[in-house]
C-alpha cells in the first residue's frame, strides 16, 4: 500500500496498515511549509482578545498558532474567554495537549459540519481561523452569512514536493513494489498526486490518460466526501470512502475492502 501522507504525519497510518499486515511504502504527495510571511497570524495572535471564537480545521493550523504564541512569548491568559472548535479529533487533542478546551468538535469532520455546530453561536461574534493558505472557504465564507466577523489568517501553506516524483512513477511502474491501494486523506493529496504523476507541466487540473494508465489494477482510498469529491473531479475513481473522516476511519474501510 502506498501511503501519501506529508512525511512527518504518516506514521499513524503507516503503522495502522501495517497491523493489517500491509507492506507500506510513503511516498509523500504533501509537504507542509511555514507561511511566506507571519505578519498576519502573528496580529491576530497579539490581540486574541478581541476575538470570541478561534477555529483550528487541521492539526497543522494547531500547531502553528502555539509555536508562534511561543515565540510572541504570549501568555495563556488571551486564551481563556476564547471559545474554541475543532474539525476532528486529531486536531481537538492537538490543541488540548496545551491545557486549552476544545468548546466544539462537529459530529462530521468536514466544513459543512463545523457551521453547522456553530450556527446558533456565532451572530455578532468575532472568529478568528487560522489554516492552510489554500483552503476551501466554506467556513468563513457561511459564518458571515450567519452574522459572524470572521478574521482568516494563514498558518501554513501545501506544496508539492517535488523529491517524490520519480519515487511515485518508479513505485507504480514496478512489478514488486507496484501498490494495490494509495490512501487520500485530503483534497490536497489528490491534487498533488496528480500533479506529481504528470510529465507534462502544462497540467491544468486533470488526470490525463497517461495518469490514468499508471493507476490500472490500483485502488484509490479516500478519507471522506470532500477528498472523494476531488478525486473525481479530477478525472479519477474512489474505490474505498472512510465512514468516518479520520485516520483509523481510512485504516478500517480499507480492511474491510474486497480481496
Amino acid at each position: 500500500m502506498l501511503v501519501g501522507r506529508a512525511r512527518h504525519q504518516a506514521s499513524a497510518l503507516s503503522a495502522g496498515l501495517r497491523e493489517l499486515g500491509a507492506e507500506v511504502l510513503e511516498v509523500p504527495f504533501i509537504e507542509i511549509r511555514k507561511p511566506r510571511s507571519y505578519r498576519a497570524l502573528d496580529g491576530a495572535l497579539k490581540n486574541l482578545s478581541d476575538y470570541d471564537w478561534l477555529i483550528l480545521t487541521s492539526v497543522n493550523g494547531a500547531d502553528a498558532v502555539w509555536e508562534r504564541l511561543r515565540r510572541l512569548r504570549t501568555s495563556g491568559k488571551p486564551m481563556r474567554h476564547l471559545k474554541v472548535a475543532a474539525i476532528g479529533p486529531a486536531t481537538r487533542h492537538a490543541i488540548e495537549r496545551h491545557g486549552v478546551k476544545v468548546n466544539v468538535v462537529p459530529r462530521e469532520y468536514v466544513a459543512e459540519s463545523v457551521v453547522a455546530s456553530l450556527r446558533r453561536k456565532v451572530k455578532g461574534k468575532r472568529i478568528l481561523l487560522a489554516r492552510a493558505r489554500v483552503a476551501r472557504d466554506v467556513i468563513p465564507r457561511e459564518l458571515r452569512k450567519l452574522g459572524a466577523r470572521v478574521d482568516v489568517v494563514e498558518a501554513y501553506e501545501t506544496v508539492v514536493p517535488r523529491a517524490s516524483r520519480l519515487r511515485l512513477r518508479a513505485a507504480l511502474k514496478s512489478s514488486k513494489r507496484r501498490p494495490d491501494v494509495i490512501t487520500f486523506t485530503s483534497s490536497s493529496t489528490v491534487r498533488n498526486f496528480v500533479a506529481l504523476l504528470e510529465e507534462s507541466r502544462g497540467w491544468v487540473g486533470r488526470a490525463h490518460s497517461s495518469a490514468k494508465a499508471h493507476l490500472a489494477g490500483v485502488q484509490l482510498a479516500s478519507i471522506g466526501p470532500i477528498t472523494s469529491s476531488t478525486l473525481r473531479e479530477l478525472g479519477l475513481r474512489v474505490d474505498i470512502e472512510a465512514a468516518e473522516y479520520t485516520i483509523p476511519g481510512l485504516i478500517k474501510a480499507i480492511s474491510r475492502r474486497p480481496l
